[in-house]
């Protein structure tokens, strides 16, 4: 028997990349975290950590102010945002401060005593829940319409090499019908985001009061991509996916199927693009003003690599154009205009 005719050496890319990303070999348990192979808003600038720590701020405000304020990161990685944000809280809201770091990978060395480091979201949360490029990472199966216009689930092997499967069925179908109905034109192909949406309803679930955001590269269902989004990272690059644990396997989030899922009666998702958000945070990415260069001229060139890193998290065509899903509940959009 060859390879190819094993059944068992055949799985769906969401089977697939669950092993190869969490597994016990899996890419997110490697020592050198996701910074070692990709940059995010996070690692990109400081700036970003403040903006979430102002949004902690507002949510604190809206929330009045209370004994206990949480601070949950979803995919918190090695913890550089949990400890960014915490470093740019005022010290009383600090110091009211609960911080949670939710992640599989194991506790980092030498993080803030003042971290909880767990498994899964903690319940009863009331203040922020921000999970940064989390739900991209969330597996999902790959759909491919064959030559008969019917949307096949694409199998894969652990060396990437795929080929169709059976026809999907069930509840993938019926999310597909919803949310991203397949191509009738053969090769064209969708993912199906049914478990990115639960993950982000039982996100959102734990809030007992506050704002629940997820922040990631994603669509909307009047502008699906045709051959879909599934990638690979490594090293700092793009590569063909490959589910043997050593590179990312990401795909874009279907944000508007997430907001939906996630939606709690009369407090409806809001979805901004990063670049309005943070604006409405205080990150414009304006230069400072010239007399500033004469007047103290430090000033000056510190100003400067801030606006050039506030212009980078807010670009067009970059990280300006992520998604932010915003979640009210039992408080106002902190976001809203």
């Amino acid at each position: 028997m060859t390879a190819d005719d094993d059944a068992s050496a055949w799985h769906g890319w969401r089977a697939a990349a669950q092993r190869a990303l969490y597994g016990p070999e899996g890419f997110y348990r490697r020592p050198e975290g996701p910074a070692g192979h990709f940059r995010t808003s996070v690692h990109a600038s400081g700036l970003y950590a403040a903006a979430v720590a102002a949004l902690l701020c507002r949510v604190d405000e809206r929330l009045g102010r209370p004994g206990v304020l949480d601070f949950v990161d979803v995919g918190a990685g090695r913890g550089e945002l949990l400890t960014g944000v915490l470093a740019a809280l005022p010290e009383g809201v600090a110091a009211r401060t609960r911080a949670w770091g939710v992640d599989i990978a194991a506790r980092p060395d030498g993080l803030d005593e003042r971290i909880t480091w767990t498994g899964e979201p903690p319940s009863g949360v009331s203040g922020l829940l921000f999970a940064n490029e989390w739900l991209d990472n969330v597996p999902l199966d790959v759909v491919e319409t064959d030559a008969d216009a019917v949307a096949r689930v694409v199998l894969v092997r652990a060396d990437g090499t795929e080929r169709l499967g059976p026809p999907v069925g069930g509840e993938d179908a019926a999310w597909l019908d919803r949310w991203w109905p397949a191509d009738a034109e053969e090769g064209g192909r969708a993912e199906i985001g049914l478990p990115r949406d639960r993950a982000w309803a039982h996100a959102v679930s734990c809030l007992d009061r506050g704002l629940a955001v997820a922040v990631d590269y994603g669509h909307t269902a009047d502008a699906r991509p045709l051959f879909g989004t599934l990638t690979g990272f490594r090293a700092g690059r793009e590569v063909v996916p490959v589910p043997d644990g050593t590179c990312d396997i990401t795909a874009h989030v279907a944000l508007d199927a997430c907001a939906r899922a996630g939606e709690r009666p009369g407090e409806p998702a809001a979805l901004y693009s990063q670049r309005t958000a943070l604006r409405a945070l205080g990150v414009t990415g304006a230069r400072p003003p010239l007399a500033l260069a004469s007047s103290d001229p430090a000033a000056y060139v510190r100003a400067l690599a801030a606006g050039g890193e506030a212009a980078e998290l807010t670009a067009p065509g970059g990280l300006g154009d992520f998604g932010w899903l915003v979640q009210p509940v039992g408080i106002p959009d902190p976001l809203a205009p």
